[in-house]
């Protein structure tokens, strides 16, 4: 009895000094949402981040994937800052909405490859960081989603082509709106969900889309030609509010970048092989690829910088363009 008696003493004291609830395990819960559906390569980025996270934190952090949410940015951003959502998906229109400067990255005709976006990426990601970070946000990873190409009725080679038809473009892309306005483009806002109506009704005549969505929204369908050209890569980023990030146990946070980085790296080759297997799926159902010679593709940069001037400093950052053009200048130069 007294050893009972003993026993039931030393539970009580232990339960008084190491609460119930500091025996169990502590969970730190991520909600992390996506416009993305889950059957495509962002979708399975997110998944496999989710099962690493576990992994690596032994059960104790735990990323809740909400994939294909119907929902703004601008609606997501909101509930990132009130902390009912804790990280999120982005595209570069809703970074841009965080830090215009990032919508530099997509000015079109300034970056005009893979391997000029790698050495981009390469020097301002530090900057590019630090810019979410003094707006109260931590970058989980930094996503490619494919080149931004003129999807058209009739074939465009040359700028002129293109002007003869009017291009639809979404409302909450005023910024490039405005820029091929400036061109001399005949601009029609268009709804991202209205586009196949608008085409198929003759309100517009052209798009620019990426390869991706053109197939996934069938846009090949009724604007079946795709100029070769790349115009703009599309960006995006996984980011996470700096208080959910701070709740993360800090023994864990750098083993669960790395291994985000490297599914980052993984998710590269992904897009890029995704990308030329809807190119092919859309070439094997009609699509004509318009092919644009080294001599029109000069046309096309020639047009763009006869009206960037007016450009850089209202629509794009002075700063951000100016170090991107230069940095690219001499990587062309040193070919």
């Amino acid at each position: 009895m007294k050893k009972r008696i003993h026993l039931l003493i030393c539970i009580v004291c232990l339960t008084a000094l190491f609460p119930v609830a500091a025996f169990a395990q502590r969970k730190t819960v991520i909600k992390l949402v996506s416009l993305v559906p889950e059957n495509t390569p962002w979708g399975d980025l997110l998944n496999r981040m989710a099962s690493e996270w576990a992994r690596i934190s032994n059960g104790e952090v735990e990323l809740h994937i909400y994939h294909n949410i119907k929902s703004s940015e601008g609606d997501i951003l909101r509930q990132l800052n009130m902390n009912q959502i804790q990280a999120a998906m982005l595209s570069s229109f809703g970074l841009k909405i965080i830090s215009p400067p990032l919508l530099t990255l997509s000015c079109p005709f300034l970056i005009r490859n893979n391997a000029e976006l790698d050495l981009v990426l390469e020097r301002l990601k530090p900057d590019m960081e630090k810019q979410l970070s003094d707006k109260g946000y931590w970058t989980l990873a930094w996503s490619k989603v494919g080149w931004v190409r003129f999807f058209s009725k009739r074939p465009v080679f040359v700028p002129a082509d293109l002007k003869k038809q009017r291009m639809g473009t979404s409302e909450t892309e005023p910024e490039l709106m405005d820029a091929f306005r400036a061109m001399g483009y005949q601009m029609v806002p268009v709804a991202l969900n209205q586009i196949l109506v608008s085409l198929s009704g003759g309100q517009i005549d052209a798009v620019y889309q990426s390869p991706v969505n053109a197939g996934g929204l069938q846009i090949f369908g009724l604007a079946k030609n795709m100029a070769s050209i790349p115009v703009a890569p599309f960006m995006g980023a996984i980011i996470m509010n700096q208080r959910a990030w701070r709740s993360v146990p800090e023994k864990y946070r750098s083993e669960l970048i790395s291994v985000t980085r490297r599914l980052e790296a993984e998710l590269d080759s992904s897009i890029q092989a995704l990308e030329a297997e809807v190119i092919q799926t859309m070439l094997d159902y009609g699509l004509v690829i318009n092919q644009v010679s080294a001599e029109q593709e000069q046309v096309w940069y020639t047009d763009m910088n006869r009206v960037m001037p007016s450009l850089v400093g209202s629509v794009f950052d002075r700063a951000m363009y100016e170090r991107i053009d230069a940095m690219l200048r001499s990587h062309r130069a040193g070919r």
